[in-house]
């Protein structure tokens, strides 16, 4: 797990302290069955937020195999728009390995200057069957203010040992590409992000968030 700063720990605790009460009833099941998904690819959820926030995102994982079972997930984080506090939520049978890499310029904080980030997270360990979907929560900020996207690429395994690259990008009115990136918009300061995740005619997955 990526330390955190006190300010982004302040900020999420209570959210996450929240979520964990409500869930803790339902955390022995952690995956429902996937029916009926709008958009059966890797995705992050909310898909906003606004620039310059700390934020809590899910990247929601389905396994869309009749024969094989997810194992493994990689989340590379935008190189061009470091983030210079991120944090990992602990899912249930996982293990989450987190990679960094140097700035050649540091990032000027509230707590000092950050010389390195977060430019990978990679879950293991565990397996999301065939028909489920499993959510993997990052905490992380201040999210950049020159950009109104980041684009988060993603490698699902299979223990087939097929691997899915969700790194595809399409300009604005683009059809969607076979395998689009997960994709968190930004926002001006002010604006109202959405919330929610993809739309499910089942509920979502336990994880102990």
């Amino acid at each position: 797990m990526v330390k955190i700063s006190w300010r982004l720990e302040h900020r999420l605790g209570h959210r996450w302290g929240g979520r964990v009460g409500a869930l803790s009833g339902v955390c022995a099941a952690a995956m429902v069955t996937l029916v009926g998904v709008a958009a059966a690819h890797v995705t992050v959820n909310p898909g906003t937020a606004q620039q310059g926030s700390y934020t809590q995102v899910s990247f929601r994982v389905p396994n869309e195999r009749d024969t094989a079972s997810t194992t493994q997930l990689e989340i590379d984080f935008p190189p061009d728009h470091p983030i210079a506090s991120v944090q990992t939520r602990a899912v249930p049978g996982w293990t989450s390995t987190v990679q960094k890499t140097k700035l050649t310029k540091p990032i000027a904080t509230d707590d000092g200057q950050v010389t390195e980030v977060v430019s990978k997270i990679t879950w293991t360990d565990s397996k999301i069957p065939p028909g489920m979907f499993e959510d993997f929560d990052v905490a992380m900020g201040p999210l950049p203010t020159d950009t109104d996207e980041l684009v988060f690429k993603a490698l699902q395994t299979y223990d087939n040992g097929e691997v899915v690259r969700w790194i595809d990008t399409a300009p604005p009115g683009a059809p969607e590409p076979e395998h689009p990136a997960p994709v968190l918009k930004l926002t001006p300061p002010g604006a109202t992000p959405a919330t929610g995740g993809a739309a499910l005619v089942t509920g979502r997955s336990s994880t102990g968030a």
